[in-house]
């Protein structure tokens, strides 16, 4: 089916592909070796800038780290700390950007005209990728076919199974297999910010395993498990003690996400029911479980849909915002966060749109995901409820790991329009320095067991 809403604002737009969820062709050599050419950066990303120069040419030479750079790992205020603002847009002044600003932009500007505004930096795509996860992409560009009707896909991890897609699944595919961490770990608040100014604030001690992604073993995409996930409740004192631990599979043919629960009123691990999907993450229920990372999980009760690539002012290189100087009490501002510490680029993105399959439940039958050309990470994603209307809206604000010589996500927005609530996760400006985040600290399955999961329990 197709939704009615995106129709006029994607009316100038070339559909690239509609594919409900069947096989996908192999790129021909020709086509595989525009990667990491004149045309094409490693991952698939358009090395020219724009025609005004706001989106300047690929650069990439940064991995690991950058001029000025002092930690190895923990805050830093990132290379581009001096550089002074070039505009904002503000509820005043959107209709002026409007071609370059999402349906959730737009709708944040009507409804908060007093508390949202985009503050606008310089456009810069100065980090590059290892050499090892460019070739595991120019590999899968080759070599990476869909599998099971779109439940699975073959190939390498480490890097986009598609880097040049030709259909909304295998776009979404390369989001769900993009060059990320190989492991991270913190202690991390969570803000849940209400209409009256009340906060109900969470803390988890968490930490995941992308086994795909291990910058030593070069794992197959066949494998059973794709990563390994661990949540320690601290917060609230109701949740206080319960423990989650389980996997993701990598093709979802022949498995489900898989959880199990230690509770401490019972003392007892327990298999918990189906977490994938559309189930409600806690504390508050804000967002869904396949909404983390812009989305995870199985694609299989969606047509996808690539609208192709778009110039949209959307946040990158959020290293400020996760400055220990910056307080909960300022950052934390009533219907968003403190826009003065959230940095926008005009970035260049794919533009994927997610369509409920008639007969299927999902709380959101229309997505619409943004996703940066050079890295494969979801900047931003606006989902609608049953009558088409936008109701919720997810933002994640990267920064870049001198630890991972990768983007990584940092603060997580999640905007409930309809009843006037957001939740920030992964807060960790007031946390202590050993809680901040670690990323490629070595890790274990045997972490992520029903049994690690007692231990921690008890």
């Amino acid at each position: 089916m197709r939704s009615r809403i995106c129709t006029a604002f994607f009316s100038a737009t070339v559909v690239l592909a509609l594919a409900p969820a069947t096989a996908s062709a192999k790129l021909t050599p020709a086509e595989a070796a525009k990667l990491d050419g004149p045309e094409l950066n490693c991952m698939g990303g358009t090395r020219a800038g724009n025609s005004d120069g706001s989106i300047p040419k690929w650069g990439g030479q940064w991995v690991g780290k950058w001029p000025g750079m002092k930690n190895p790992h923990g805050y830093e205020p990132g290379p581009y700390a001096a550089e002074k603002p070039l505009f904002t847009i503000t509820a005043q002044n959107h209709g002026k950007y409007a071609a370059k600003l999402t349906a959730g932009q737009k709708e944040l500007f009507k409804k908060y005209p007093e508390n949202y505004s985009m503050i606008v930096y310089p456009t810069h795509r100065d980090f590059g990728n290892p050499q090892w996860a460019c070739d595991v992409t120019k590999k899968n560009a080759l070599e990476s076919e869909m599998t099971d009707g779109g439940k699975g896909v073959t190939g390498t991890g480490g890097g986009p199974a598609f880097p040049i897609p030709k259909s909304g699944l295998e776009a979404i595919w390369s989001v769900k297999t993009a060059f990320r961490a190989w492991t991270e770990k913190g202690v991390l608040d969570i803000a849940n910010v209400y209409g009256n100014g009340t906060i109900g604030w969470g803390r988890n001690k968490f930490f995941t395993m992308n086994v795909m992604n291990d910058p030593k073993t070069r794992r197959p995409l066949t494998e059973r498990i794709n990563s390994y996930f661990y949540t320690g409740y601290l917060l609230p004192e109701r949740d206080k003690g319960l423990v989650a631990v389980g996997f993701q599979p990598n093709n979802y043919s022949k498995d489900a996400t898989q959880a199990w629960q230690y509770l401490p009123g019972t003392r007892r691990v327990r298999q918990a029911p189906e977490v994938g999907y559309d189930y409600p993450v806690p504390p508050a229920g804000l967002h869904t479980t396949d909404e983390d990372y812009g989305f995870n999980g199985s694609p299989e009760r969606y047509n996808w849909k690539l609208l192709g690539k778009q110039e949209i002012y959307l946040p990158f290189h959020n290293f400020r915002i996760n400055d220990p100087a910056i307080k909960y009490k300022e950052l934390i501002t009533p219907n968003t966060i403190n826009p003065k510490y959230v940095r926008y680029e005009l970035r260049r993105v794919w533009v994927i749109e997610a369509n409920l399959i008639e007969g299927l439940r999902h709380q959101y039958k229309t997505r619409r995901i943004y996703v940066d050309e050079d890295s494969w990470q979801v900047l931003w994603a606006d989902h609608y409820d049953g009558r088409d209307q936008l109701w919720r809206i997810a933002v994640i604000l990267y920064f870049y790991s001198q630890e991972s010589s990768a983007h990584h996500r940092g603060v997580q927005l999640f905007h409930d329009l309809t009843a006037g609530v957001y939740e920030a996760t992964n807060l960790l400006n007031e946390r202590k320095p050993e809680d901040w985040w670690r990323v490629n600290t070595p890790m274990t399955p045997g972490m992520f067991t029903p049994e690690a999961a007692a231990r921690a329990g008890h």
